[in-house]
């Protein structure tokens, strides 16, 4: 009955069903029993006909991304324009975008919203720190605990053949004796083959097409060059001071007042306060230090009122240091006139960009010059 619900496609039940049939004509005490009633109930268990329906409404998919996160233009562009296309073709295959950016810009929150504005089931696999090959690809039935892999379970947990799958870390994947994971990712991360892919444990093939793979990484060096080619790249740039405002105001603010148990009511944190601390104690691309000094903060306020002191705390920037301690970092001061001997530089860092002041030293010596790091054409 299970089988015949499943709608697998036809030569899979076959092999479903010659499976069952080996079942039946088998004592209950032959230790094979167990493997065969795991593999059946893995393969009755699958997705093979669900589906869940696309919305595909794209003004109410931008309204949710937008509510979502902040900023982030070409991330939210590409999903837009996935929609319009699968509302005009009706089917398209799953795209395989690759976020790539440094830590806490919002890489791995854009999926659950990505999820959410299709109305799509959300599954997420972290790979970091993944050696075995056998994690993606499964292992073969024979052996005594034998799993699919991690892509088969998601789509399994998901109960549906199409969801958002997050494969998070990408460039975390290592390599080692038992194989290599970023090889065995190479066919699930195919759009022209992902249709028939192959699980050691399930034996079947399974239609991975529908699937909207999403993966993220802070480097894209370490990706091997073979997946690398497969993976539309989207950069995600750090954050500057105005969008950091904008989404400590919007999100980060209710969020953590939520969390530390305080309504509006009894705390406020002025716009200078908010614009102070972005400036003068965090340098980052993304927005989690930020966050940890905003919660600090409401720790102190929360303490405050717990203990009866105040009934409502107002943080201006005069505050921040009383709260936060010294300034942790000061901004570049600007020269005033022309020195002599000093030349003015401009820096990329992932944080946005610095000014750097270049000095000359009298040294003893040939005068050779002699450059270090990593000096790109200039």
């Amino acid at each position: 009955e299970k089988i015949k619900k499943a709608k697998m496609p036809e030569d899979i039940e076959g092999k479903a069903r010659k499976e069952a049939k080996k079942l039946a004509q088998m004592a209950q005490f032959n230790p094979e029993a167990g493997y065969i009633r795991n593999y059946l109930e893995w393969l009755v268990s699958l997705p093979w006909a669900v589906k869940s329906q696309n919305n595909l409404d794209i003004k109410t998919a931008e309204k949710i991304l937008d509510e979502d996160h902040y900023g982030l233009k070409k991330a939210k562009e590409r999903i837009v324009e996935y929609l319009a296309v699968h509302k005009l073709a009706g089917k398209m295959k799953g795209p395989i975008l690759c976020f790539a950016g440094p830590p806490g810009v919002g890489k791995t929150s854009i999926g659950k919203s990505i999820a959410r504005s299709l109305g799509r089931k959300f599954v997420r696999v972290s790979l970091g720190g993944i050696r075995d090959e056998a994690e993606i690809r499964g292992h073969r039935r024979t052996y005594v605990g034998a799993l699919p892999g991690r892509i088969i379970q998601g789509i399994k947990d998901a109960g549906t053949r199409n969801p958002v799958f997050m494969l998070d870390e990408i460039d975390k994947v290592g390599t080692d004796f038992r194989g290599d994971p970023s090889s065995a990712l190479l066919e699930a991360l195919d759009p022209e083959q992902n249709n028939q892919f192959s699980d050691h444990y399930l034996e079947v093939s399974f239609d991975l097409s529908d699937v909207m793979f999403v993966t993220t990484a802070n480097v894209l060096d370490t990706i091997p060059p073979a997946l690398r080619d497969r993976l539309e790249v989207i950069n995600f740039a750090g954050y500057t001071h105005d969008e950091k405002f904008k989404i400590a105001r919007e999100f980060l603010l209710k969020k953590q007042i939520e969390n530390h148990g305080l309504t509006l009511d009894k705390i406020e944190i002025t716009d200078n306060a908010v614009r102070f601390i972005i400036e003068h104690y965090t340098r980052e691309a993304g927005v989690r230090s930020l966050e940890r000094q905003i919660s600090a903060i409401l720790r102190k306020a929360a303490k405050l009122i717990a203990e009866g002191r105040v009934k409502k705390l107002k943080v201006s920037a005069k505050d921040v240091t009383k709260h936060l301690g010294p300034i942790k970092i000061s901004s570049t001061i600007l020269e005033e006139k022309d020195e002599i001997g000093m030349s003015t530089g401009l820096a990329w860092t992932e944080a946005g960009g610095d000014i750097l002041f270049i000095e000359v030293a009298l040294m003893p010596g040939k005068g050779q010059l002699i450059l270090t790091g990593q000096l790109g054409d200039v």
